[in-house]
């Protein structure tokens, strides 16, 4: 015990010492939270975790229950509430609407749009997309009797991770989280967009949202953008490219 307080009395002079000398200690790093998108669920992150956890990044990834937008906010408020500090917010494809919502978060620095949706205040996911042809992946989704969307096999090895191998394209079928379907209707009560700096990654090869949509919400909230050649899930087929992005976003929030 009295080596702890030892330990202790020192560790205080030695930041009283520093900072009477005029020297800061080191601002702590922001950690990365991560919302995946529909038919997906964390694990659809598992290449790119290990490439900022190598970098020293805490990661947290949040699994959605897909059932409701405010479900999934307050699933991602939880995670960003359990973090030490500053945090940059991660969302792909649906995730996007989520941290627009959830972003609105004293913690959250910087948020990082993945082919992602990010409408305005009071605009849906199904609103933000008027204007634009249906994508061939959207047009294959199938309903259960609950209500619930998912991607059949095939289609989600075409049209949502066509750049991928074909038997990681079946686990990752075999893995989807599917979406209650009116959760696209709900629409976020702020857009966390408007008061914070954007990071936007367009995949161009995109069939699960339309690129020119991509762009278009890039150059709507103002993103420091990235152009992929890849599928709906450029973090699967171009993780370091992915990571990349995320990084920056996590040294412009330090």
């Amino acid at each position: 015990m009295a080596t702890k307080m030892k330990l202790a009395a020192l560790a205080a002079l030695t930041t009283a010492a520093l900072l009477s000398s005029g020297v800061q200690a080191a601002p702590e790093q922001p950690a990365v939270v991560i919302v995946h998108g529909a038919f997906a669920d964390g694990s659809d992150w598992a290449k790119v975790i290990p490439l900022l956890q190598a970098r020293g990044v805490k990661v947290t990834a949040v699994q959605n229950g897909l059932e409701s937008l405010a479900g999934d906010v307050a699933a991602t408020r939880r995670a960003i509430d359990n973090q030490p500090g500053k945090v940059v917010l991660v969302g792909h494809s649906w995730g996007g609407t989520v941290i627009t919502e959830a972003g609105n978060h004293d913690k959250v620095a910087g948020l990082v749009y993945v082919a992602a949706f990010a409408p305005d205040a009071g605009q849906s996911t199904a609103e933000a997309g008027k204007g634009y042809p249906t994508p061939p992946g959207i047009a294959k989704l199938v309903a259960d009797k609950q209500g619930y969307l998912s991607l059949p096999p095939d289609a989600l090895r075409q049209d949502f991770a066509q750049d991928v191998p074909a038997a990681q394209a079946a686990v990752m079928a075999a893995t989807q989280g599917p979406i209650q379907a009116k959760a696209f209707d709900e629409k976020p009560t702020a857009a966390a967009w408007a008061s914070r700096p954007s990071w936007y990654i367009v995949s161009k090869n995109d069939r699960m949202i339309q690129p020119d949509l991509e762009r278009a919400m890039a150059k709507k909230i103002g993103a420091t953008t990235t152009e992929l050649p890849t599928s709906h899930v450029p973090q699967q087929s171009r993780p370091a490219d992915v990571a990349k992005v995320i990084l920056a976003a996590v040294a412009a929030a330090r």
